[in-house]
């Protein structure tokens, strides 16, 4: 069996044991959800509702407010308490609304399935607009805007994101499993509007039952491949994908449709079923809590819920609770609230106690160029770093800091325990204050 790869990269144990067979449970929601307005890439989203409104699910409650934004939609029935500013999972704290949910009157999307032939492209991309849909794989980048590449851009190939490589996240993959044909019907919407060469769906080697899976569903579909990768991280981010796909880079500060490809995830091909073939928003979605919790699990959860819930209803902390992270261990960020909403990029919870939080003590760099082998954009994180530590911010965006995609592998391996993940993030906000 040929696996494909890509350059660099790590090999962290994945951990995936832990929540992979666990089936997706929906659970009631909370009594309060927090609805942050900030939810994707671009503009925040503008409310249109007025306090002590009632709300149902999936009623749009805030609308796009720019060329790139998207609407936001009630994941409750309940009243409106009006706008709080409210601790962020991407840091800080944002404007949220805030909705009290009233238990007698919450329920699930119910809706009959509509006829999707007679859709013109143009009216897909309305709809998925209108849904609120943004990338679930984590960049929460608006689906309608990325699926209307530029008319001079050719898109080859329509590559399905289902590597799922970070440690210890199982959502997409308990998806592939429980929901193949409708992800299936919802890569076949936006291969009808992208309209590529050849379709593939991509999935590492360490889930062999969902590749066999989406095998078996997709026999009714012949144009769709399935790739079978290596198990390695960052296999799932969008140019690694590419290049292991395609054998072709995406060049320097371009995108990928730059290559000739474009790429989706699969919770975001199965968004788009919904919304195309059901009208039904993004108003919930499927998130992994796992690490140090009794029952590690996977949740179908509206947006708007606090992790702090979650975690009680994965059974609650084993140990010392040291930190909460929004993602996985590798790009996730640590949570200085545990209360902070789920949000519609939030793709896991991952919970860490005392025993397992590293506290080594940094050390001088001692030139063994592993960062520099295991970066998968061939970059050279030792040289950066010490512009860095000189404050030299120019040399620094020279040598590439900007194309850094903060995957954590040069940090992963370093033996003298360099915040070198950190110390980028500096500098490009550095350099942007800079331009600006």
């Amino acid at each position: 069996m040929r696996l494909l790869t890509f350059k660099g990269g790590v090999h962290p144990k994945d951990k995936k044991e832990l929540a992979g067979l666990a089936p997706i449970e929906r659970i009631k929601p909370p009594e309060i959800v927090y609805l942050p307005l900030s939810q994707h890439t671009g503009v925040p989203s503008k409310p249109i509702i007025e306090k002590k409104d009632e709300v149902e699910v999936g009623m749009k409650i805030a609308e796009s407010d720019g060329k790139l934004s998207v609407p936001l939609h009630s994941s409750v029935a309940g009243v409106y308490m009006g706008l709080v500013n409210y601790p962020h999972p991407l840091g800080g704290r944002k404007l949220a609304m805030k909705i009290k949910v009233d238990p007698e009157r919450t329920e699930e999307w119910k809706s009959e399935e509509k006829e999707v032939g007679t859709l013109s492209n143009k009216d897909i991309i309305k709809i998925v607009k209108e849904s609120g849909i943004v990338g679930m794989g984590g960049a929460a980048f608006p689906t309608f805007f990325k699926m209307q590449p530029p008319p001079d851009k050719k898109i080859a190939d329509l590559i399905i994101n289902g590597a799922e490589c970070e440690p210890y996240l199982t959502a997409d993959y308990r998806l592939m499993i429980e929901r193949a044909e409708d992800i299936l019907k919802g890569i076949d919407i936006i291969r009808s509007v992208i309209n590529p060469d050849r379709i593939w769906i991509a999935i590492e080697s360490n889930k062999m039952d969902a590749v066999e899976r989406m095998k078996e569903v997709s026999s009714s579909y012949p144009s769709f491949n399935i790739s079978i990768h290596k198990t390695k991280y960052p296999q799932g981010s969008e140019k690694q994908l590419i290049q292991a796909v395609k054998r072709q880079e995406v060049p320097e500060g371009g995108l990928p449709f730059d290559a000739g490809a474009y790429v989706q995830n699969i919770g975001t091909a199965l968004a788009v079923y919904e919304a195309v073939c059901y009208s039904k928003p993004l108003y919930e979605r499927v998130v992994t809590v796992t690490g140090s919790v009794r029952d590690p699990s996977n949740f179908l959860v509206p947006i708007g819920t606090p992790f702090n819930y979650l975690i009680e209803k994965a059974g609650g902390v084993i140990g010392t609770l040291m930190k909460v992270i929004n993602g996985g261990p590798m790009m996730g960020i640590a949570q200085v609230y545990p209360e902070v909403p789920v949000i519609k990029g939030t793709t896991g919870i991952l919970i860490q106690n005392r025993e397992e939080v590293f506290s080594g003590i940094v050390g001088p760099c001692i030139r063994c160029a592993a960062c520099i082998d295991v970066c998968p954009m061939c970059l050279m994180p030792t040289e950066i770093n010490k512009f860095i530590e000189t404050e030299n911010f120019d040399k620094a965006e020279e040598m590439g800091v900007l194309s850094c995609m903060e995957c954590g592998s040069c940090a992963y391996v370093c033996p003298s325990n360099i915040p070198l993940v950190q110390q980028f993030k500096y500098a490009k906000n550095e350099i942007m204050k800079g331009k600006k």
